[in-house]
């Protein structure tokens, strides 16, 4: 029965991963880890033009 709760629990995280990086993909979010996503355009693959301003 232990074996069940954690299937569903990891599903469910799984599951809940998914739909964030679906949701994010939509909103044109093209970094999604970048606290800058809508505004970098792409740019934190090579680097974030925000993180040099910062310092």
């Amino acid at each position: 029965m232990e074996d069940y709760i954690i299937i569903a629990i990891v599903s469910a995280i799984v599951i809940g991963i998914c739909v964030y990086l679906y949701k994010a993909k939509k909103r044109g979010e093209t970094c999604i880890g970048c606290p800058y996503a809508k505004q970098c355009g792409g740019k934190c693959s090579g680097g974030c033009d925000h993180t040099e301003s910062e310092n």
